[in-house]
């Protein structure tokens, strides 16, 4: 704990997973899985990795091996767990309209703009808010002040300040890609809430849209030595009918070090 009282979460973390955000189709109506079914779910996926043809490997990861660590397994066949079947919610008819503009836009593009921010190497959207893990470069570190929680990201060098003073949100007119972050204690468990966001973030790697009125809660919690859990709501009624859950498991990488991007 900090002199102060809380939990200490500083250091260096992964959030490197296997685990997929929505529960495949094939595990329908199973949340978690047995430790041998865990094992194995981690073998094929780890197998199917390495096995990319030389001339059409899709994860630099599959590359370059650079993590010092190896994927461990995760009981839960999806990120989200709510709602219960690990599926995204309904979406909305803007939802299925934005879509079909990104689907347009991967086709073709009149310049540079035009292409996503994570295809410019700009954001992933996954460093935050919310946390979800990227496919590779999913190391990050946390600095811990009584007044600050900073975090700072390996995929795209990605730095992010969390205030848990007291101080109020931002004015609702100021608007930015990871929006404005207040955190308070409950507990052992810090709550953030993120507004502000200004709707040109992605949710995750694969390109979730977001809107201005999106915000996120995120709760996070040590409950061991060795692991970190973030459990983040998501809130965005423009694209989705309801709020969504999603767990993010971390853990702990003693003497690892943040690669520049």
């Amino acid at each position: 704990r900090t002199p102060d009282g809380p939990p200490v979460f500083q250091g260096y973390w992964t959030n490197d997973s296997f685990t997929a955000l929505e529960r495949p189709a094939d595990l329908a109506g199973k949340e978690l899985f047995t430790e041998q079914e865990a094992a194995a779910y981690l073998k094929k996926r780890t197998d199917q990795l390495l096995a990319q043809p030389k001339n059409d490997i899709h994860y630099d990861d599959a590359i370059w091996q650079t993590e010092n660590y190896a994927k461990e397994p995760n009981r839960r066949t999806s990120l989200i767990i709510d709602p219960p079947d690990g599926k995204l919610p309904a979406e909305t008819p803007e939802a299925r309209k934005r879509a079909a503009e990104m689907d347009r836009a991967r086709e073709s593009a009149d310049s540079a703009q035009g292409r996503s921010l994570a295809e410019r190497c700009i954001s992933w959207g996954t460093v935050g808010p919310p946390m979800i893990p990227p496919t590779y470069n999913a190391n990050l570190q946390i600095v811990q002040t009584r007044d600050t929680v900073v975090i700072i990201h390996e995929m795209i060098h990605d730095v992010r300040i969390i205030r848990v003073d007291s101080r109020p949100h931002v004015g609702r007119q100021v608007r930015s890609l990871a929006g404005d972050s207040r955190g308070r204690w409950e507990g052992d468990t810090l709550v953030v809430e993120t507004r502000g966001l200004n709707g040109k973030q992605w949710l995750d790697h694969g390109g979730l849209p977001t809107s201005d009125k999106l915000t996120v809660i995120e709760r996070f919690r040590r409950p061991s030595v060795g692991r970190l859990e973030i459990e983040l709501t998501i809130s965005d009624p423009t694209y989705y009918t309801k709020p969504w859950t999603v767990m993010t498991p971390l853990r702990l990488t003693p003497g690892t070090e943040l690669f520049e991007f």
